[in-house]
């Protein structure tokens, strides 16, 4: 019975050697990435640091015992999870359930840094606006705030896309 069940990962791929699984990872990254060591044309410690820089992909390592600490110290700080082989089933299984886990509250909390990016880059665009209407228009801040707020309304769009049309007018 394999330890990854397919009803959990919609894509399972498998590769002949580190070139291959680079050549995969490059048109699509993978969620967990397992690597039995040594693969035919690398070890396989290069390929994992190397796909752990994708921010999404975590890697999980078997490795014969009588290399495991010294791959865990070489893999220790890019969190690389190894587990030495002849490995119990049910031990494979659960790490890779916790790394399924992990990847998916990391997914989550990098598409709230991407939301909080955005409503950042939105407030500053908006209060350059405001601060070209103060200037040029010598509304006060209220003034200015209630302007865009009120236009945004009138026209049915994002207060950002109202900043944008004011800068544009006013900046060269």
């Amino acid at each position: 019975m394999p330890i990854l069940r397919t009803e959990r990962f919609s894509q399972i791929a498998a590769a002949g050697g580190a070139d291959e699984a680079r050549r995969l990872m490059a048109g699509h990254p993978y969620d967990i990435v397992i690597i039995n060591t040594p693969l035919p044309d690398d070890f396989g410690l290069r390929l994992a640091v190397d796909l752990v820089r994708y921010e999404s992909t975590a890697v999980l390592l078997f490795v014969k015992s009588e290399v495991y600490e010294q791959v865990q110290q070489k893999t220790k700080d890019y969190g690389i999870i190894v587990l030495t082989k002849p490995y119990e089933r049910y031990d494979a299984t659960e790490l890779i359930n916790l790394l399924f886990a992990v990847n998916m509250r990391l997914r989550a909390a990098g598409r709230r840094a991407v939301s909080l990016m955005s409503r950042m880059e939105d407030i500053r665009i908006i209060n350059r606006a405001k601060l070209i209407l103060i200037e040029r228009l010598k509304m006060s801040e209220a003034e200015a705030h209630r302007y865009i707020e009120k236009s945004a309304m009138d026209r049915c769009i994002k207060r950002r896309e109202v900043a944008e049309s004011i800068i544009k007018t006013y900046e060269y």
